[in-house]
């Protein structure tokens, strides 16, 4: 089980608390993250699993800034220059989810000279698993997270003026291409009412197929072309309420093209919905 280095506040999903929100990246902040060296913030424990699946992801995939590998005691030190930047592991809770429950979210941040850590500004943030869930949950998938979240910045950068960058739902826009690409979905990431390909079917028309992280794993490390994978975090073993976040992102690509977020009830299952499947059909 993994135990993060910090526990911070993130709101960037919840747009009725923006005002909580991380700062959004100024033009002068995307000069200083071009010219920044990337510190990827390691857990304390030198036999972690994520620390070795972390850095291997980042060695592989990370170009767009230099990088280092750094403690948190060090991180402590180093996040108020701005010469650095940073990829780091927190914990995460949202004030509209009265369940009490908390997630584990990827960040790439900015060094600035604050008083708070929730004053740096923020790249890119993505919800890796429910806090406390095996990091195999996501590990096989890390890989695309990291492109994801290089692609994201990379966009920031470009375009510092557009602030719907700030939410993930900015890649809704996408929607309509998903119809020419084929998604693989675990089983375990469906609602009850559409885990088979019948179920599916019956809401979304287009291709659509149920794998295992296998299959998941290696059309992410081939970059298949137009395959999409679906990344489902949300309430963990026994807990049978809180946040379920949805993502699809391209294996070819790294962009995302869908992401949407419910609470968890008797009605609204933790996986994708027919909600889901019916408003990506829409099209």
């Amino acid at each position: 089980m993994k135990k993060s280095p910090l526990l911070l506040l993130f709101i960037l999903l919840v747009p009725a608390v923006s005002a909580q929100q991380r700062p959004y990246p100024t033009v002068d902040d995307a000069e200083k993250f071009r010219k920044s060296v990337t510190c990827v913030v390691l857990e304390a424990d030198q036999f972690s699993f994520y620390n070795a699946e972390i850095k291997d992801a980042v060695n592989k995939y990370w170009k767009v800034t230099p990088v280092k590998y750094i403690n948190t005691e060090e991180f402590n030190v180093m996040r108020n220059d701005p010469a650095y930047s940073f990829i780091v592991l927190t914990i995460t809770n949202f004030s509209n989810d009265k369940s009490g429950s908390t997630y584990d979210f990827l960040n790439l941040l900015l060094g600035a000279e604050v008083d708070e850590l929730d004053q740096l500004p923020e790249f890119c943030a993505i919800p890796l698993c429910f806090s406390g869930a095996p990091e195999e949950e996501y590990s096989y998938k890390l890989g695309l997270i990291i492109r994801f979240m290089e692609y994201h910045a990379d966009l920031v950068m470009k375009n510092p003026a557009t602030t719907a960058l700030r939410y993930l739902k900015y890649y809704n826009r996408n929607v309509p291409d998903i119809m020419n690409k084929t998604i693989l979905v675990r089983e375990d990431d469906l609602a009850p009412e559409v885990n088979t390909a019948e179920r599916i079917a019956a809401h979304y028309p287009y291709k659509v197929r149920i794998a295992g992280e296998e299959e998941i794993m290696n059309a992410i490390e081939a970059k298949e072309k137009d395959v999409l994978i679906v990344h489902k975090v949300g309430p963990d073993g026994v807990k049978q309420t809180g946040t379920c976040m949805k993502m699809l992102v391209g294996t070819d690509d790294a962009v995302m093209y869908y992401y949407d977020s419910h609470l968890v009830d008797s009605k609204n299952a933790n996986g994708l919905l027919i909600s889901d499947l019916k408003r990506l059909a829409r099209f």
